[in-house]
């Protein structure tokens, strides 16, 4: 694939920049569910889970998520304590609790 970058508009050239942005975050979230699954994969092995080995959910854990930011998969929020800045911005923009829920 070869984009001629100097006969596109400013905006076709912020478009391309706004999609390309968006795949390297898909690629991130994708390659660290990757990693993620081969940690629990080898965990597996030897007879425990990730949490066996992270010391499990003790005292001052902060819950599981349940909202996710459609914008930054990495970000989350168990729905406790003050609403983040990504989701007062969601709520604003017309969207529910239900749409980010995980």
């Amino acid at each position: 694939m070869e984009i001629d970058l100097d006969k596109m508009s400013k905006d076709e050239l912020l478009a391309l920049k706004r999609d390309v942005e968006k795949a390297l975050k898909t690629v991130e979230t994708r390659r660290r569910a990757e990693a993620m699954r081969a940690a629990e994969e080898a965990a597996k092995e030897y007879g425990f889970s990730l949490n066996d080995l992270q010391g499990g959910a003790g005292k001052g854990s902060k819950g599981a998520p349940k909202y996710r930011n459609p914008e930054n998969p990495e970000q989350t929020w168990t729905g406790r304590g003050r609403k983040p800045n990504w989701v007062i911005e969601a709520l604003e923009n017309g969207k529910s609790l239900d749409d980010l829920a995980i």
